[in-house]
């Protein structure tokens, strides 16, 4: 296996686990300590993982840290393809429905092109394609303009003043982090402001947001805790999923093996 594969395998470990041991890494690859010392140096210089005393954590992101969207894309995929299964339910017909820009609004986005009659307003350039290449006579787009960030959303003063006009039903959100006392956050102050335009526009917030987005702190909250209904997997951690349970409104905890997450095309 070369160095670069390892690698690989060792980042998505500490993704998975939250961290890797040498002792076990040596025996997993049947290479030496040095070897795997080695390859957490070279993750640690990209600050992919942090090294700690017999082994390495993942990395802290900072909190105007933000990835790009193939970047986000790559995490979490099954978890997110199950929430976005369990979100398009909450959707109905008729509908006007608010769509953050996020990977896992982005999957729900696939979702939505089966369910008739329904407009969507949303700030993401990636949703509004996945619409674009299968349009239907009876739904309606609407791409807010604004300043692109990384993660192709479109945000600042343009994006909040088409959103503060509208009267949404439904508004889903993804977040970057989610935090008993920070609420729900991004690392970019004006994606912020956007999203708390969409937040203000509709008459119920949910948030989508997986387990490994908990305890993670943006700089800038968008929403309480208590604004949003919120749907995440079971692998969110017991203690996390009673917090939620007591001050979020409705919380949907979703198996990530759940029949109803086929893959969207």
């Amino acid at each position: 296996m070369l160095a670069a594969q390892r690698q690989a395998h060792i980042l998505e470990q500490v993704r998975r686990n939250g961290g890797v041991r040498v002792t076990d890494l040596t025996l997993e690859f049947g290479v030496s300590d040095m070897t795997i010392r080695r390859d957490l140096d070279a993750l640690a210089r990209r600050h992919l993982v942090e090294k700690v005393h017999g082994g390495a954590t993942a990395a802290a992101p900072g909190s105007a840290e933000e990835p790009g969207f193939e970047t986000k894309a790559t995490h979490a995929q099954a978890e997110k393809e199950a929430i976005a299964a369990a979100a398009s339910r909450l959707v109905y017909p008729g509908a006007a429905i608010g769509l953050s820009a996020g990977t896992t609004t982005w999957r729900l986005a696939h979702r939505l092109r089966d369910i008739p009659d329904i407009t969507v307003v949303t700030n993401s350039i990636r949703i509004a394609e996945v619409f674009h290449h299968a349009p239907r006579a009876d739904q309606t787009v609407v791409l807010t303009g604004g300043v692109r960030t990384p993660s192709d959303a479109l945000v600042g003063p343009i994006a909040v003043s088409a959103l503060h006009s509208l009267n949404l039903d439904l508004v889903v959100v993804g977040a970057h982090g989610m935090d008993e006392r920070a609420g729900f956050t991004t690392p970019n102050l004006l994606e912020a402001d956007t999203d708390r335009a969409l937040v203000t526009a509709g008459r119920r917030l949910v948030v989508v947001a997986d387990h490994t987005k908990w305890g993670v702190v943006g700089i800038s909250t968008f929403a309480d805790l208590g604004e949003a209904d919120v749907v995440t997997d079971a692998g969110l951690a017991e203690q996390a999923q009673r917090l939620l349970e007591e001050r979020a409104g409705e919380l949907i905890v979703v198996p990530v093996g759940d029949p109803g997450h086929e893959e969207a095309s």
